[in-house]
């Protein structure tokens, strides 16, 4: 559908499909200025952080676009999705700068005397390096580690109540991925057939994971669902993609 006919399906009735579909037209304005403000990120903010924050800031235009103003939406979400970026580093830019420095200049030092020297760096040569005694680069270290620690038994709650443990987000790399098991065979035709005759949600939440990368905050911002809601989405489809393999193999 074309960008006109999408905006006057949207616009018109608040259409969800038309909005999904211009949130995936436009995501590449996300990531173009996610690029541009990654060259100097703080620490423990990554590039997929900033995606996820200038998604909120798309979003956000899209539901007060108005073309009859006569301005393009490229235009119109610019800044605001550059806003919503900046806006939430600054939120989480919580720590003093000079204890961002010092962060930095230990990484820095480690990191060079690593090429210098190989991985076997030790703490006290670090410390002999920056002229700082053992305790205080201890006492850096220790400060850095814990702003950059997570719980996988951390529970992650949404606002409509759902939850979901944090380490049941991640991965199993010993669990047999469908998508492996077909490749290995040859068989992209299989997969394709098996994708078509999965339902529209269970078709849009693999596209939205594995073809455009979102995670699943964004994914939940997409489809207006708690994020515990869109892991439930994915492993139901994942499973349902399994069978279908199973009986097409």
């Amino acid at each position: 559908m074309e960008p006109k006919k999408l905006w006057e399906a949207y616009i018109s009735n608040r259409d969800k499909k038309a909005r999904e579909k211009l949130i995936l037209m436009y995501l590449p304005l996300v990531k173009h200025l996610s690029g541009r403000l990654a060259v100097r990120l703080p620490i423990g903010i990554s590039y997929e952080d900033l995606e996820g924050y200038g998604v909120v800031g798309l979003i956000e235009s899209i539901e007060k676009f108005n073309p009859a103003k006569g301005v393009s939406f490229e235009t119109f979400a610019y800044r605001r999705i550059r806003g919503a970026i900046i806006d939430e580093v600054r939120k989480l830019y919580w720590v003093p700068r000079t204890l961002w420095q010092k962060f930095q200049a230990v990484n820095a030092e480690r990191e060079r005397l690593r090429r210098i020297n190989g991985d076997n760096v030790t703490d006290e040569q670090v410390a002999a390096s920056l002229n700082i005694s053992i305790a205080e680069l201890h006492k850096t270290s220790n400060c850095y580690n814990q702003l950059n620690m997570n719980s996988l038994d951390e529970v992650l709650t949404s606002s409509d109540g759902d939850s979901v443990r944090l380490g049941n987000l991640i991965p199993d790399p010993n669990s047999p991925d469908p998508l492996d098991v077909v490749e290995e065979q040859d068989g992209r035709r299989i997969l394709a057939e098996a994708v078509n005759s999965l339902n529209e949600k269970d078709r849009l939440v693999m596209a939205l994971y594995y073809q455009e990368r979102l995670t699943l905050k964004e994914i939940g911002q997409v489809l207006e669902v708690s994020e515990s809601r869109v892991c439930q989405l994915h492993a139901r489809a994942m499973s349902r993609l399994r069978q279908k393999i199973k009986e097409m193999l």
